[in-house]
């Protein structure tokens, strides 16, 4: 079972290089998005707010990501986002872009994210409420 936060996501023209194909950045791109989209819809708190006013950040430290099919201009496609593993100051994120006519999975990431007080850019533990909102969207086994 999974709690995934999922967000709609059209395939841009900007997006495809000139092999017709989404630019493989711009997965990452669309993964950030697609993690904003979360805070605000399903969290309830803008990540703007989150960085400025909470001061607490999430920079990515390590990324592994697997391309399984092309992904084309016009695709409608989703992005999900899941949190795969606690540590004590870092999350791993797990993003799907997934095409939501066939559900086949294009790409997945891994990608993890210290977090820290934006203040500081030193680690911290994340206070209840953030942790809260991480948990609400734990990838379930």
């Amino acid at each position: 079972m999974r709690a995934m936060f999922v967000t709609p996501y059209a395939v841009r023209f900007a997006d495809v290089d000139n092999a017709g194909i989404f630019y493989y950045p711009r997965f990452f791109n669309a993964f950030h998005v697609a993690f904003e989209e979360w805070w605000e819809r399903g969290v309830g708190r803008a990540y703007h707010l989150i960085t400025g006013t909470d001061k607490i950040g999430f920079p990515a430290v390590h990324i592994e990501c697997d391309f399984r099919k092309p992904v084309t201009f016009g695709d409608p496609m989703e992005i999900r986002v899941g949190v795969k593993k606690f540590g004590r100051t870092s999350v791993v994120f797990r993003y799907e872009i997934v095409h939501r006519g066939t559900g086949a999975v294009h790409c997945h990431a891994d990608i993890t994210k210290a977090v820290v007080d934006m203040s500081t850019w030193k680690p911290v533990v994340p206070p209840p409420a953030i942790r809260k909102a991480l948990e609400s969207i734990a990838i379930k086994a």
